[in-house]
């Protein structure tokens, strides 16, 4: 049996083996100049996207990259099982499942803009054991095991202190998917958005969760999330000393709808906030 610190460093390795082939893709593909010239393109060219659904896009990268760390996990710890976004979603979650997200932030890679993470977690009937968030583009990796703590390399990681919600800094993702949500969401963030320093949304939840577990963001919240956008996620913040609910304070559990992150005072805050 993989000792939990054994499942961590696996993680680690498959979350880092995609995201070298996903930066090897948009190298390969960019035109003269490199990546900061003002001439360089988006990474994959738009006939190479294809539609999922509404505003959800995915590519041979998501696919490709999954696989590699499919293959990485299972080689590693024989007898889990993988519930990944692009090739095995209906997974269920009992016993030892791998939770992957191989692309954390597909639009924002498809056009070139710098956040994107590979967000990998093992789950172990339910209970998250062992997880990592992978920022690709600044190389930086976030990693936390249940009861152990979390960190980034060897910096253990804590929430924010900051308590008044009129100097939190949040983070949030519009329900782009499912638009029967968005005059929910736009109420919230109506009340929301006036009584703090500021409301973020750069597109890809799990590096979301990583800034609440380091302290950058003081909370978070979302409507329409999948088990892994957020897996890892959840571990990282909870290890950090942070608390995650769903929008109506109930323990977040691995599957599909919103949740509420942040250290606790601005966590409390802000389920007041989304039950008026």
């Amino acid at each position: 049996m993989n000792s939990s610190l054994d499942l961590l460093d696996l993680a680690a390795r498959a979350a880092e083996a995609a995201g070298d082939y996903i930066q090897s893709v948009g190298q390969a593909d960019r035109r003269t100049g490199g990546p900061d010239s003002p001439t360089a393109r988006p990474p994959v060219r738009q006939t190479d996207w294809h539609s999922k659904g509404h505003h959800d896009w995915v590519t041979e990268v998501d696919r490709a990259a999954e696989s590699l760390i499919r293959d990485i996990l299972l080689e590693g710890a024989p007898g889990t099982r993988v519930m990944g976004e692009e090739l095995s979603p209906e997974v269920g979650i009992e016993g030892r499942v791998w939770i992957i997200d191989p692309l954390d932030g597909t639009t924002n890679f498809l056009h070139g803009y710098p956040q994107y993470a590979v967000s990998v977690a093992l789950a172990i009937d339910g209970e998250l054991e062992a997880g990592v968030v992978l920022d690709v583009n600044r190389e930086c990796i976030y990693g936390a095991v249940r009861g152990r703590g979390a960190w980034l390399g060897n910096t253990a990681l804590r929430v924010s202190e900051i308590t008044d919600p009129a100097r939190a800094l949040l983070g949030t993702g519009y329900p782009f998917k499912r638009l029967e949500e968005l005059d929910i969401y736009l109420a919230q963030f109506r009340r929301i958005l006036p009584a703090t320093s500021g409301v973020r949304r750069a597109g890809a939840a799990a590096i979301d969760l990583a800034d609440v577990a380091a302290g950058r963001l003081e909370g978070f919240w979302e409507l329409v999330l999948a088990p892994w956008d957020i897996a890892a996620g959840i571990l990282l913040v909870r290890e950090a000393g942070g608390i995650v609910t769903d929008p109506h304070g109930r323990r977040a559990e691995l599957v599909h709808g919103g949740i509420v992150a942040g250290n606790p005072a601005v966590h409390a805050w802000l389920l007041t906030q989304l039950s008026v």
